[in-house]
């Protein structure tokens, strides 16, 4: 079998790519996908009367106009409804004597709304930020807990971001690097205190600070008709076992040997067998880590406005939670994510397992990663996407990159 575009994966890079091919008129080319649906990690399923998305939370930013007025052209936008972002997290202070020991809730992030804590909870977290290095015109650190601490203050990063951090990496965060979160504004003491004396939040907002969700599906609703827009052009239910860069050849789980002269790659480097490459492709492909992760649904229903809330405490498996009703309207429960190594299954846990959840940013994957993706080019292979280019992207950012690669090809 020959085709002139070959594209694994059917999740929102390579959907948006197949897509905006078809738009331009090309007619020539084949998507592969392994599940039975298209979608990839932002699938959804009815649970319990209600949309479960089984990747865990996906929304779609408002941020990227142009990628929503492109999506908009599969799901219009009456069909979505626009939220404002609440979420949170629930901390025990473990500073606080033990008798005063209690949960605390308040929205994300952390620094900037320190004001919803109690006076007496507040200072010390204020005098960490007032001593943190990047305040106090330390140098910069090279390991991971170091430079959270150097960022954040040592009790932001004590009482929240590490503990959270090994909640979904694992505990030797040291193997993690810091060029992913060196965007991140420093902390301003000055602007925190104003915060508290002010009672409102300070600082920048994070992403999906407004976001859309559809009004009568899950997320996953989008892509299955993004997919069905491709007609037989998209082929579900078999994997790629094998590919030959320098042949744009790959084998598929059916046997089924298909030739390209383009090959757009969305999924994990590590989910099929490399031929014909040299030795050090073929290690810097076994140094990309990810982690998988279960998704959880849990029937009762929580008393919170939040649309999700971050846990960092050691004493639940899970890292967050999702509240489905406060952004579909009418839905019952929540539903938890945990990393798979921290799960721990209940009787009767309605669950969905998925492996490739999170690229995970060990210090040596941008070599890897870029060595990877330079000798593909060279053989007219491309990685796109969250796998495709081992990188955390949210769906919007990964159809604005598919967007800006189907263009230029």
């Amino acid at each position: 079998m020959k085709t002139k575009y070959l594209i694994l994966g059917a999740g929102p890079a390579g959907l948006s790519f197949a897509n905006v091919l078809r738009q331009r008129g090309e007619e020539n080319f084949t998507v592969i996908e392994k599940e039975a649906q298209a979608g990839g990690l932002c699938r959804s399923q009815d649970v319990d009367g209600s949309p479960l998305d089984i990747g865990g939370g996906h929304f779609l930013d408002v941020r990227r106009p142009e990628v929503c007025r492109f999506l908009f052209g599969f799901m219009p936008k009456d069909e979505w409804r626009e939220y404002d972002r609440d979420s949170r997290i629930r901390f025990t202070p473990g500073f606080v004597p033990d008798a005063d020991k209690r949960e605390y809730e308040i929205h994300h992030p952390f620094e900037a709304n320190l004001w919803e804590l109690p006076e007496n909870i507040q200072k010390p977290f204020l005098d960490s930020i007032a001593a943190a290095g990047c305040n106090a015109g330390q140098e910069m650190p090279e390991k991971f807990v170091d430079w959270i601490s150097w960022k954040l203050g040592d009790l932001i990063a004590k009482e929240y971001m590490l503990p959270y951090n090994m909640k979904m990496f694992g505990d030797n965060l040291n193997a993690l690097g810091t060029y992913w979160l060196e965007k991140l504004p420093n902390v301003s003491y000055e602007d925190t205190l104003k915060s508290c004396r002010e009672k409102k939040a300070a600082g920048s907002q994070p992403g999906h600070a407004q976001f859309f969700y559809p009004k009568e599906y899950g997320y996953g609703e989008l892509w299955l008709r993004m997919g069905k827009a491709l007609g037989e052009r998209l082929i579900t239910g078999v994997s790629v076992t094998e590919l030959s860069p320098a042949d744009k050849r790959v084998t598929l789980s059916d046997g089924t040997v298909i030739e390209a002269e383009i090959i757009v790659s969305t999924v994990p480097w590590t989910s099929m067998k490399l031929t014909g490459v040299p030795q050090e492709i073929t290690d810097a492909v076994s140094k990309l880590i990810h982690t998988s992760i279960e998704v959880t649904y849990h029937p009762e229903d929580m008393n919170t406005d939040a649309q999700w809330i971050y846990y960092p405490s050691n004493n639940m498996d899970h890292h967050r939670i999702l509240v489905r009703g406060n952004f579909y309207e009418g839905a019952k429960g929540y539903w938890t994510e945990t990393r798979t190594e921290r799960y721990h299954a209940q009787a009767g846990d309605i669950n969905f397992h998925m492996e490739y959840a999170y690229p995970v940013n060990t210090i040596d994957k941008p070599k890897a990663i870029d060595s990877i993706l330079r000798y593909m080019k060279g053989c007219g292979v491309y990685g796109l996407g969250r796998w495709g280019e081992h990188n955390h992207y949210n769906s919007d950012a990964t159809v604005e990159l598919a967007m800006k690669l189907a263009k230029e090809l």
